[in-house]
């Protein structure tokens, strides 16, 4: 007797999984199985996998026409993870397990030939969409995602089937392993000196600003940038699971990220304009999603290609990178710190008091160009770098530690929160792409008279753009909320136009 069976699965789109409804009709014509709904290679290739592990598990394969419909048919399926649906709509289509086994469930899995049921890439971007349609979410056996009020069950193999109780309650089996310790032990005792650097990396991760450090090889700017992770707060719940997603669809651990700790990415030089903002068929994050939530550190920011490094003004911008293709457009998360490195010059010791820069001006002129006034507009602290003394070096171990700069970011992070609840003043956005509109950002400073001179002054002096002058003045807010002020004072400007003009940089090249 013909019959047909519906399976709730889904499908990525980027770094969201979209409801799929797998169809699957028997009929009586000649035997084999089709698949239709604009399925890649990946799902067509599941005919073979579910056959032999249908055979495998103990169950029967009729001689029968499938129809597998993969609904709705106007999205593009890829992937693995739909050989456990297809599998479950066929064997009840056919009376092996009843109805009921599927009902109120969202289905995701490989099968191996065997019939063991597999994980897939992006399972917790999978978990979220089931909560969303509020069904139990139902995968490989494995620990459960980090998910308020979803049910996980898991099933190890398809031979389960034949029991009573197929699916575990993947709640009993616990969550993550434990809470890994500081993700790799970096901290900024290991730096003796400095002093002024750390002051311009504890303020921009208590406000979440730019920064770009510019100094000769060996100056140490790669030590300061790798240890800003370490004086950032823990991760929150909403962070962690956004954070999470991405790195689960990208097929990357996210062990650190379920311990709190939030990403660190350093991609090389190298890398191309799609493995920066993502790309590929289907639809992979890259480096700035991976960064969700996190640091993005690029160092020798002056070898990237100049194409490149002008992509991500958009992600700077907004906090999402939109990619556009024939068969759709996907937003990307990138709400990230920039930390950027470079050296000042080809050779790299242009203004390094041990060694002769060799560099013409033209040279050096060309070097700085590569990075653009438009991405360095975007920058809110620009720091030089300068090699510290051999005392120095041999001191490490008895600087400043990244608890004591941690402790002041949360208590500027906490000041800022008090600051807007009780004067109800805009918050500014608590993210490296705030979204602040510039009378909300110059609202929250309460400038007087003097300050908005000294203001006017120092923009006229330095040429700073609009823009520019917007990401200063949000540097002065964080500079007052470090030190529990509520009104942003010419101490606060000062330093704050400090960190944008002063140095090798040369101060703003507008927009």
């Amino acid at each position: 007797m013909d019959g047909i069976c519906a399976v709730q699965s889904a499908c990525l789109n980027g770094v969201e999984a979209q409801p799929v409804t797998v169809e699957v009709s028997v009929g009586s014509e000649l035997p084999g199985m089709s698949i239709v709904g604009m399925a890649d290679t990946a799902v067509q290739e599941a005919r073979e996998r579910v056959r032999s592990a249908i055979k495998k598990s103990g169950f029967a394969m009729p001689s029968r026409r499938f129809i597998v419909n993969l609904a709705p048919s106007n999205i593009k399926k890829t992937g693995s993870g739909f050989d456990l649906p297809i599998a479950l709509g066929i064997l009840a289509a056919t009376g092996q397990i009843p109805l009921s086994a599927m009902e109120g469930k969202l289905f995701v899995g490989e099968l191996s030939l065997q019939g063991e049921v597999r994980p897939v890439i992006g399972d917790l971007a999978f978990a979220v969409c089931a909560k969303r349609l509020g069904l139990r979410f139902v995968s490989a056996l494995q620990r459960p995602a980090p998910i308020n009020d979803l049910v996980q069950l898991g099933i190890k193999d398809l031979g389960l089937l034949h029991g009573s109780e197929p699916f575990e309650d993947l709640a009993k089996r616990g969550g993550a392993s434990g809470a890994c310790e500081a993700a790799d032990g970096l901290d900024y005792k290991d730096i003796y000196g400095h002093d002024v650097a750390k002051r311009a990396f504890q303020i921009a991760a208590a406000g979440n600003h730019g920064l770009l450090m510019m100094g000769p090889p060996g100056s140490g700017k790669t030590m300061l940038a790798s240890r800003m992770a370490s004086i950032l707060p823990p991760l929150t719940e909403e962070e962690m699971l956004e954070a999470a997603v991405v790195h689960s669809v990208a097929g990357e651990s996210i062990d650190g990220i379920l311990a709190g700790h939030r990403p660190f990415r350093n991609p090389h030089h190298s890398a191309t304009t799609a493995g920066l903002l993502g790309g590929g068929s289907p639809i992979k994050p890259g480096e700035v999603s991976l960064a969700h939530c996190g640091v993005l550190f690029l160092d020798e920011l002056s070898e990237f290609h100049a194409s490149t490094l002008q992509s991500l003004r958009q992600p700077i911008e907004s906090g999402s990178v939109f990619l556009t293709r024939a068969e759709s457009s996907v937003r990307l998360p990138s709400k990230f710190m920039l930390v950027a490195a470079s050296n000042p010059c080809p050779c790299g010791y242009l203004g390094d008091a041990q060694r002769r820069c060799t560099c013409t001006s033209s040279q050096v002129l060309k070097y700085h160009g590569r990075i653009g006034g438009p991405l360095m507009d975007r920058i809110s602290i620009r720091l030089d770098v300068e090699r510290l003394p051999t005392a120095s070096v041999l001191s490490s171990g008895r600087g400043t530690d990244s608890a004591t700069l941690r402790e002041g970011v949360m208590k500027a992070r906490a000041f800022a929160l008090w600051r807007t609840a009780k004067e109800g003043d805009a918050q500014l956005k608590d993210d490296a792409n705030g979204t602040s509109s510039p009378s909300q950002v110059i609202a929250s400073c309460k400038l007087d008279e003097e300050a908005h001179a000294f203001v006017g002054r120092m923009a006229e002096q330095e040429g700073i753009s609009g823009r520019g002058l917007i990401n200063t003045l949000k540097v002065a807010r964080t500079i007052a909320d470090m030190g529990e002020v509520v009104r942003v004072g010419e101490e606060e400007l000062a330093e704050a136009f400090s960190l944008r003009v002063d140095g090798s940089l040369g101060g703003d090249h507008g927009a």
